[in-house]
């Protein structure tokens, strides 16, 4: 392993750098407060709104990138539809799947981590994505020039080369070019990026509470913001008085994770639109709010 950071750069005179423990360390505070990643759902559209999710960790960076993909996948509502012509169903995120990606790489990769204060952050409004990284753009790099062609500058080349070498990212410097490609693609705006504040902010305008393609619900005037999978949920529950974890999923066709479902549950229970009775796996389900 030694001789592995020792090529890498990681390691000089045998001593570990503080980019390998950005990269691999596994305990970061007092020392290394800049390896935070923040996560947090909003209701509304402003950060004062209520706060659905909050979640704070320090993670080393390919952690940090797994963590926060993992995040959004459970927090983005998901759709579906059937393209023009084709037989089988196509599940859909608000924001293409691989422009996140892209984005929340070039955060956690492009930080300012000589700064003790640093952090990556992703906030989900109802009609927004934001992914903050606090540092500056590097020097030659503007925000207008990320939609066309421009240099690879690196602000961090030991954490770059380290991703680069795991084939996460490329060292031609077209990562925002494939975002905006991916996102007119998908059919929908372009992201914007800001240099604010001593914060770079990518924003995705999209509508999270009912993404593109849900229908609008029609079991009842206060649902309808809620996703094809919420409102099938909903009408599950109205079949039975009550009903388990297990019994929900068997009753919901191409249902997801029982993580993602209780997730589901959750937020319905928060909405007052259903009811939860004992804790754990020991629960049981009805619909409320009537």
């Amino acid at each position: 392993m030694g001789d592995i950071l020792d090529r890498l750069g990681l390691r000089v005179d045998g001593l570990v750098t503080n980019a390998a423990q950005v990269l691999y360390g596994t305990k970061f505070m007092p020392r290394y407060p800049q390896a935070q990643l923040k996560l947090g759902r909003f209701r509304g559209t402003k950060i004062t709104g209520n706060i659905i999710d909050n979640k704070q960790e320090y993670l080393h960076a390919f952690a940090m990138v797994r963590e926060a993909i993992a995040w959004l996948d459970r927090t983005l509502p998901l759709s579906a539809r059937f393209p023009p012509g084709a037989i089988n169903r196509e599940d859909r995120l608000p924001v293409p799947a691989e422009a996140l990606r892209e984005i929340v790489i070039n955060a956690v990769i492009h930080r300012d981590v000589s700064n003790p204060s640093s952090y990556v952050a992703i906030a989900v409004f109802d009609d927004r994505i934001e992914v903050r990284s606090i540092g500056d753009f590097p020097t030659g790099v503007r925000a207008e020039l990320l939609s066309r062609e421009h240099l690879s500058v690196r602000r961090n080349p030991l954490i770059a080369d380290a991703f680069h070498r795991t084939g996460a990212i490329e060292a031609w410097g077209r990562g925002t070019n494939r975002v905006i490609e991916s996102c007119r693609t998908y059919g929908i705006p372009e992201p914007t990026f800001v240099d604010a504040d001593g914060a770079v902010i990518v924003t995705f305008k999209a509508d999270v509470v009912a993404s593109a393609g849900t229908r609008p619900a029609t079991i009842g005037a206060a649902d309808a913001t809620l996703t094809e999978r919420q409102q099938a949920i909903l009408h599950v529950l109205e079949q039975k008085p009550a009903m388990a974890l297990r019994e929900i999923i068997a009753a919901l066709a191409g249902a997801p994770s029982d993580r993602r479902i209780r997730e589901e549950l959750l937020y319905l229970k928060q909405r007052g639109l259903i009811e939860q009775s004992g804790h754990g796996r020991g629960s049981s389900w009805r619909r409320g709010g009537e």
